[in-house]
């Protein structure tokens, strides 16, 4: 249950930035799902891939490269996902920023563990 609600919480995200972004398009909340979905899952299996095989220019800019990666991982979901539209590179990092910011809000509404 803690995975579904997880899961619905993060694609009420997804929506919430991109009815505040209008460079970003999500065409219905099923999509939103899809997108949370392939987003997790590039996040998981792909960006610490490109972190470590970036490592150099991550120090050189003082990890701000990775916020690079993230567009760039927000643009592949796009290309991914029907109905998931991100019209430049420029409204993908601004996504993933807002993403990261509305995510940190919306984790107050997840239950926590009893220890």
């Amino acid at each position: 249950m803690k995975i579904i609600l997880h899961w619905f919480l993060r694609a009420v995200a997804v929506l919430i930035t991109a009815y505040l972004l209008p460079g970003i398009v999500v065409e219905s909340f099923f999509v939103a799902l899809v997108v949370a979905v392939v987003l997790g899952f590039l996040n998981m299996v792909v960006k610490p891939i490109l972190v470590i095989l970036t490592l150099p220019i991550n120090i050189l800019t003082l990890g701000l490269f990775t916020l690079v990666i993230n567009a760039g991982l927000i643009l592949l979901t796009s290309t991914l996902v029907e109905g998931f539209l991100v019209s430049s590179f420029w409204w993908a990092l601004l996504f993933s920023l807002i993403l990261s910011l509305v995510n940190g809000i919306l984790n107050i509404f997840e239950p926590k563990e009893n220890k």
